[in-house]
């Protein structure tokens, strides 16, 4: 017996803060989430979106997509980027062949995007408009949730009261502390830090970072984007977040905060607390249930 049942949903000209919970024999997931223009912007160039299934079928065929992207500072139409990236990132989801893996797919959505987001700004007139934007996105099925990404949006997974980074950042800093010519003290306080090693729209190709992870009950998936996590340490995301209480409250805390703190850019980010999975196994690329 499958059913969906929103909890929670508020909205203002300020941004939007829902709170939804899905519950499935297998599976039961509940999120929430909210942007925010911040104290400083004129406009929001954040935008997030989700996929959520209907029936069964489709949660162990596709199972569920959030996503969070933010339009490059600086850059004419950012916010044009983003919500082209998150449009065309959910569409694809939503046609997607049942059982496709994850990763794969996930991969292939935002490479397209990538491709959308380009095509959309040489359309703009002559000479074309550059555009460009971040993206991160997770699509949970069975017990297992896949994380892509592109530029410095991010994804972290609570668990226990402990926070930990599931993307890289891929800005000019933290690439050069992969090449071992900065530390991560002096990453943190470089010029460079905020400048993108890569995003959407800049190039005809783009590097999709992929990675999976299995979750267990009381998990919780947050995604934001720099506005967030550039003014509020992993360990406040993760105290806010592992009460169990309700997410839209815990979303407008976390923005609050980094609103107090700093609130140049826009916020914006998204909870998904994992109720329950359904432990699954891989044989010859094929789920089975395990005991």
């Amino acid at each position: 017996m499958y059913r969906g049942v929103q909890a929670a949903a508020a909205a203002s000209a300020g941004g939007l803060a829902q709170g939804y919970r899905l519950v499935q024999n297998s599976m039961d997931v509940e999120f929430a989430q909210l942007t925010d223009v911040g104290r400083v912007r004129q406009g929001n160039e954040d935008c997030f979106g989700y996929v959520t299934p209907t029936t069964p079928e489709e949660t162990r065929g596709r199972g569920w997509l959030f996503a969070v992207a933010d339009g490059v500072g600086g850059h004419d139409f950012g916010e044009v980027a983003s919500h082209t990236a998150i449009e065309s990132v959910l569409a694809g989801f939503r046609d997607a062949v049942p059982g496709e893996p994850q990763a794969a797919l996930l991969k292939r959505l935002v490479q397209n995007a990538n491709t959308r987001v380009l095509d959309v700004g040489h359309s703009t007139g002559p000479g074309g408009t550059h555009m460009a934007t971040t993206i991160v996105a997770c699509a949970l099925r069975y017990d297992r949730v896949a994380v892509a990404h592109v530029g410095d949006s991010r994804c972290y997974l609570i668990r226990r009261g402990q926070a930990v980074l599931l993307t890289r950042d891929h800005t000019i800093a933290n690439e050069q502390v992969k090449l071992n010519l900065l530390s991560k003290e002096e990453a943190a306080e470089s010029e460079t830090r905020h400048m993108l090693s890569r995003s959407l729209g800049s190039e005809l190709s783009v590097s999709v970072e992929i990675n999976e992870h299995q979750v267990s009950p009381g998990d919780v998936l947050l995604l934001c984007s720099d506005g967030l996590h550039g003014a509020v340490e992993a360990s406040e995301m993760a105290a806010i977040t592992s009460r169990g209480g309700d997410l839209a409250a815990a979303a407008r805390k976390l923005v609050d905060i980094a609103n107090h703190r700093d609130g140049s850019d826009n916020i914006s980010l998204q909870l998904i607390r994992v109720r329950s999975v359904e432990r699954m196994g891989m044989y010859r690329g094929r789920p089975y249930r395990l005991p």
